[in-house]
């Protein structure tokens, strides 16, 4: 019986189908690869990835075109798949769905179906830049942590607050502490930022000044900008 499947092969391929299909997969991949680069806005920013969508595209379409609709081949390269592990964490579930929708995208080129992988990827797309712009799902008031650590002195005592001014609506000193000498403080403020888009920026002016050795941003109790 395994013989007769793997004999089975309704729809044989040609070289000139092989090579639509993968022209679609290259096309699809490379537009969304290029609308992750224009919409990513997170703090974990991977070029690898973004090359890596265009070749997962191709390669999904390529693993399509080699089952066909023979079983045998389906299960075959199931069990090579098993064996395997990918140990590499996905932070960002941005980048989950750009994954999935390369598989996605990939698999329809494979089988053939050049006008669902060109409009489905185009309209996804769209989808996704719109919500960019729009900043859907961003809440208007997002409080941060954020955390100081300086040597105290007459110009970083007028240094920090003049600068949490400039780019914060509100702020509240919730803790300030000795670490390490008497002029070595740590505080912690609660701030409401004017502008979300500018945070690695109060990040690098506050850092500016010599006095300033640790600063760093967080939301409720994840990091969102990486130490500096």
């Amino acid at each position: 019986m395994i013989n007769d499947l793997a004999g089975l092969d309704l729809f044989p391929t040609t070289a000139f189908e092989v090579l639509v299909n993968l022209s679609v997969a290259l096309f699809c991949g490379l537009i969304i690869s290029y609308v992750y680069r224009i919409t990513y806005k997170g703090p974990n920013y991977s070029i690898s990835l973004v090359k890596a969508l265009v070749l997962l595209t191709i390669i999904t379409s390529i693993i399509l075109l080699v089952i066909g609709n023979n079983l045998a081949r389906a299960f075959g390269l199931v069990g090579a798949m098993s064996i395997i592990r990918f140990r590499t964490a996905v932070r960002d579930v941005q980048d989950i769905v750009f994954i999935f929708l390369a598989l996605a995208i990939g698999m329809a080129a494979g089988v053939g179906y050049a006008m669902i992988a060109i409009t489905g990827t185009i309209f996804i797309s769209i989808v996704i830049i719109l919500l960019t712009l729009l900043n859907w799902g961003q809440t208007r008031k997002r409080e941060y942590l954020l955390q100081i650590s300086y040597i105290a002195t007459d110009d970083s005592e007028e240094f920090i607050p003049s600068v949490l001014k400039k780019y914060c609506k509100k702020l509240r000193l919730i803790n300030l502490k000795n670490v390490g000498s008497k002029d070595e403080l740590e505080a912690y403020y609660h701030v409401v930022l004017k502008d979300i888009e500018k945070s690695n920026t109060l990040i690098k002016e506050l850092n500016s000044n010599t006095e300033i050795f640790s600063v760093n941003l967080y939301f409720d109790e994840d990091d969102i900008n990486a130490p500096t």
